[in-house]
């Protein structure tokens, strides 16, 4: 079972914690890992954009001049893709990007990019990380604290002065244990979760 260092909010160790090993301590599947990565970026893409073949632009039924003896190249329309104001050679269409994962490819997958943090020791596990006002210097404080640059937080509920408090800093993001997604976790290069975080994250995955 691994077994992490918990901090407090001055950076001190103040106590350890033993992480299930069916969550953070499985075997790494990269396959899994770069299928989800595919899978997200893939879903963020709207697939709106579209032009007009030249079946489609409006114009050019009639042929510009007749096909000999002008000294001119033989045209047909006005509207083919040589032309300014012409049709779109294979132009995009709309279409869908999604790729789809099943419930236990993606689980396998988040329990894969939680093993490999837990692995290259780059987890950090927080007593408590709750503030009474938003000040982005005190998550820049236990940042510098832990000699961390770049961070994925992650909290067990949404809470407005942790992400509004981390939000102006540059490679730092704030997300929810229920939010948590394998491009995130390897995105950043480590990561800083409440232990609170930890047990919901457990109870959803074990």
């Amino acid at each position: 079972m691994a077994n992490v260092k918990v901090y407090n909010k001055e950076g001190a160790e103040v106590g350890t914690l033993d992480l299930n090993d069916s969550i953070f301590g499985v075997e790494v599947n990269t396959h899994l890992m770069h299928l989800a990565v595919v899978s997200q970026l893939a879903n963020k893409r709207q697939g709106t954009q579209s032009a007009k073949t030249r079946s489609e632009v409006s114009g050019g039924g009639r042929k510009p001049w007749r096909q000999k003896g002008t000294g001119h190249a033989r045209q047909g329309s006005i509207r083919a893709p040589q032309w300014t104001g012409g049709g779109v050679v294979f132009a995009p269409k709309p279409r869908d990007y999604s790729v789809k994962m099943n419930k236990k490819e993606k689980a396998g997958a988040i329990k894969s990019a939680l093993t490999s943090r837990v692995a290259e020791d780059k987890i950090f596990v927080m007593e408590n990380l709750s503030f009474e006002a938003i000040k982005t210097k005190q998550v820049k404080n236990i940042l510098d604290k832990l000699t961390l640059d770049k961070a994925l937080i992650v909290t067990a509920d949404k809470d407005e002065n942790v992400i509004l408090s981390a939000r102006n800093l540059p490679g730092v993001r704030t997300v929810t244990s229920n939010a948590i997604n394998v491009y995130d976790i390897l995105k950043y290069s480590n990561l800083v979760i409440t232990k609170d975080a930890v047990a919901k994250i457990e109870e959803v995955y074990a």
